[in-house]
């Protein structure tokens, strides 16, 4: 066993030198290897950490309007999840995974000794927090879900409940099949434009389209978004902030909903004007505004 053990240590060691070599570390970032995988990461400020958690096609860039905002007060941790920016992933392997992503940034925490974090998360990205929170409690000073997924499996069946989650299923399965056609921005303007509205893909400016082409690799994603029941969201006892946008799909209120009746601690979203699910990017004042407003009293 202790030989297997060494063997596999040594793998993991050469893997993660390999992929290091195989993409370079950009400016200003840094990184650190967890669970045998060289994660990048960003950190700004001081003060009680914050630890940022990007969603779906998207990476440590993408919070480029909260950074200078939240670093002004709190120590914040950026990161790209395994297998994004900047890795230039093909989508090969078993390691790609809420479950795995959840572990990774609970390895983070631990790694750089952050002690108990503020913990946002957004999107799928929300699914990896709510998961960190279910099997690492001790780690969580707070936490904020942006339009979270991983909820899913709060919603009562109804026909309005399997209708949203045919449409996730959808627009998942959309992504994939015009991924493995090679129609790459096809599947970046459906999936925007599916969470966002018609016409969101075509008002991103081009950096914030060249972050979800710089992800795409990672359409992979098989929908999958962890194992949270109301036993879970019970047994929360840290402050919870939920966010949603005015445009948002219905979904996401729908789960912060479903969570409320599970843990009445949890309360109804904060609802940002004027914005979708990229709400942190489309209307990001009131959006921060109410972020560190949670915070302060917390």
């Amino acid at each position: 066993m202790k030989v297997l053990s060494a063997v596999s240590l040594a793998l993991g060691m050469l893997w993660a030198i390999q992929a290091q070599a195989d993409w370079s570390k950009p400016e200003g970032a840094q990184r650190v290897e967890v669970n045998g995988y060289p994660l990048t990461y960003l950190e700004t400020g001081a003060g009680e950490p914050l630890v940022l958690v990007h969603g779906s096609l998207n990476d440590y860039r993408i919070w480029y309007a909260q950074v200078p905002e939240f670093a002004k007060k709190y120590r914040v941790i950026t990161m790209s999840l395994r297998h994004y920016y900047p890795e230039k992933w093909e989508g090969k392997g078993d390691d790609f995974s809420v479950s795995q992503h959840a572990e990774d940034v609970a390895a983070l925490i631990k790694q750089l000794g952050l002690g108990k974090v503020h913990l946002l998360g957004h999107s799928r990205g929300g699914a990896v927090v709510l998961m960190v929170a279910k099997s690492h409690p001790e780690l969580i000073r707070s936490l904020v879900l942006e339009d979270a997924s991983g909820m899913e499996g709060l919603l009562p069946d109804t026909p309005e409940s399997r209708k949203m989650a045919s449409e996730t299923k959808e627009l998942v399965g959309g992504l994939r099949r015009n991924l493995a056609d090679g129609n790459v921005e096809k599947a970046a303007q459906e999936f925007t434009d599916g969470l966002g509205g018609p016409g969101t893909w075509a008002k991103r400016s081009p950096a914030q389209q060249q972050i979800l082409l710089d992800n795409m690799g990672t359409g992979v994603d098989s929908g999958e978004r962890g194992n949270i029941t109301c036993a879970d969201i019970a047994k929360f006892d840290f402050p919870v902030l939920t966010l949603t946008g005015e445009r948002s799909p219905k979904r996401y209120a729908e789960a912060f909903a479903a969570a409320h009746r599970c843990n009445a601690a949890i309360p109804a979203p904060i609802v940002i004007p004027n914005a979708a699910h990229a709400m942190n990017r489309e209307n990001p004042e009131p959006f921060n505004a109410a972020v560190l407003e949670f915070l302060a009293a917390h």
